[in-house]
């Protein structure tokens, strides 16, 4: 066991440095593909380009007609085959779902949320599936989710930038974002708000934590196992931080399921915890219990966290779209601010789940952002048996697929010619008054398939009203001379935050 472990951390370590003489001997070249070498296969091609990676997937598989096959280095067991083809997409998810699990390799990268839906396949996602909609279709769940959105929304948000607007400051739009998606999602786990979006803003070690775990997700994605398991074993490198964000994140399940057990019980509060134990009793496990929160948790704050900051940035670079969604909401607005005329209070405007619901432009919008920046930029499936794809490649057993959700919002061939550019309209039909059908095979933000996001009605009704609030009541503007770029991530998070400075609207 021990020799083949060596190999391949031999093998991974020669890649690194055959990689230093790849970078250079391509630096001058514009077109990129990447290089098949012998015995280290295309590891170097990886490593050399991983601080753009999404955006050099879109590249090669623009060039190959979106389907490539790959290999990593010999004895490493990594075959892959990357796609961002419609009709493969939804033969791997839909037609032939039972013979592409997420497999055993994806719940070892995600050890932290194992036995989890997140990681889990065939019966027992079935099941944590039915669990989890119980939850989120819950009348008190849901009540709860409307109502901390408002609260958090009107006393937190908007006051933040009611403040930095006063005095032009700019500020992270990603980390305020970050704290109010935190909060939001953790309140009906837990029924306990962590307070995260507060006046003192305190540190973030909880969510840095879960950054991490999406950062390390993707370097074990890249990296033989063996290689990332011997520096697991050895408390190293991205695994020594790995292991601390766990102990940081389950401290913070036992952390709040003490406040939870001390709260004042509220009729119509029921968290996650006691919907999930009525509903198994296996979960009286504390470590399945932990793992299966954090999975919650997850699923709540990386969707809508990672979507609204480059929701913003989208609008802020296309004020015309902004202007849109306020013609849009301008009825709904009217009258609440007669509202607030009579009643005789003067305060910023926030729009309601109902209320917003049927606005197509702004959900065509939130569309077009999730196109060309999805939470997710990638998924991975395992092959269990051979297959022919309907591009009429062979997909053996053992092979690793690979589907770019970022790189199929990008493709010409699926979104035409100007699919660079962020344009709502799109999603409408011809005279704007519906939202277009365009099935999840060719738009796969929220997954497609059996393994269609159970959230999404939620997430999508939860950004709504978050961006409905920000456009309507400020003007938001990009602050000069930032970078913005995705973190090295399994989530598409930006590097560097969104620096923004916003004026207060009058209307």
């Amino acid at each position: 066991m021990a020799f083949p472990l060596l190999q391949e951390l031999l093998i991974s370590t020669l890649a690194l440095l055959v990689a230093l003489l790849y970078i250079k001997s391509w630096r001058s070249r514009n077109q990129w593909r990447p290089m098949d070498w012998p015995v280290v296969g295309v590891l170097p091609s990886l490593i050399g380009r991983i601080h753009n990676f999404n955006d050099q997937i879109t590249t090669i598989l623009a060039a190959y007609g979106c389907n490539l096959k790959a290999q990593g280095p010999i004895a490493s067991g990594m075959r892959y085959f990357v796609t961002c083809d419609p009709a493969n997409v939804r033969h791997i998810f839909t037609t032939n779902h039972a013979n592409y699990p997420k497999g055993v390799q994806f719940a070892e990268i995600f050890d932290i949320y194992g036995g989890s839906i997140f990681t889990v396949d065939g019966e027992l996602c079935r099941q944590q599936r039915a669990m989890f909609q119980s939850f989120m279709s819950n009348p008190q769940v849901v009540a709860l989710m409307e109502r901390s959105s408002r609260d958090k929304v009107v006393n937190g948000l908007l006051p933040f930038m009611n403040r930095m607007a006063s005095t032009r400051t700019p500020f992270d739009m990603q980390d305020l974002i970050n704290r109010l998606i935190f909060d939001l999602t953790a309140i009906p786990i837990f029924c306990v708000d962590p307070c995260c979006l507060s006046a003192d803003m305190p540190s973030m070690h909880v969510a840095n934590a879960m950054d991490t775990v999406m950062e390390v997700g993707l370097i074990r994605h890249i990296l033989p196992p063996s290689c990332w398991k011997m520096m697991r074993r050895l408390n190293i490198g991205p695994e020594g931080k790995l292991a601390t964000a766990h102990k940081q994140l389950h401290g913070f399940v036992m952390e709040m399921m003490v406040k939870m057990k001390a709260r004042s019980t509220e009729q119509d509060e029921v968290p996650a915890v006691d919907i999930i134990l009525s509903t198994d009793p296996a979960y009286s496990d504390g470590s399945l219990l932990s793992r299966t929160l954090l999975n919650y948790m997850v699923a709540g704050r990386d969707t809508v966290g990672t979507t609204l900051p480059w929701v913003f940035y989208n609008l802020a670079k296309n004020p015309r779209v902004a202007s849109a969604i306020r013609k849009e909401l301008a009825p709904i607005a009217s009258l609440k601010t007669a509202a607030c005329i009579s009643s005789g209070t003067n305060t910023m405007l926030f729009f309601e789940h109902e209320e917003t619901k049927d606005l197509v432009y702004l959900q065509a919008a939130l569309y077009e952002s999730l196109r060309l920046h999805p939470p997710g930029p990638f998924e991975r499936k395992k092959v269990l048996a051979d297959d022919l794809l309907p591009s009429g490649h062979k997909l053996h057993a053992g092979e690793i697929v690979l589907i770019s959700i970022y790189a199929m919002g990008r493709m010409e061939s699926v979104w035409g010619k100007d699919c660079p550019e962020y344009m709502p309209e799109r999603w409408l039909s011809e005279d704007g008054s519906k939202l277009r059908y365009v099935p999840s095979h060719k738009f796969m933000a929220f997954n497609s398939g059996p393994r269609m996001c159970l959230g999404k009605d939620i997430a999508m009704a939860q950004m709504r009203t978050i961006v409905a609030a920000v456009i309507w009541n400020f003007e938001i503007e990009m602050v000069e001379g930032q970078s913005i770029e995705p973190k090295l991530s399994c989530t598409l998070q930006m590097k560097n935050g969104l620096k923004v400075i916003v004026k207060k609207r009058e209307e």
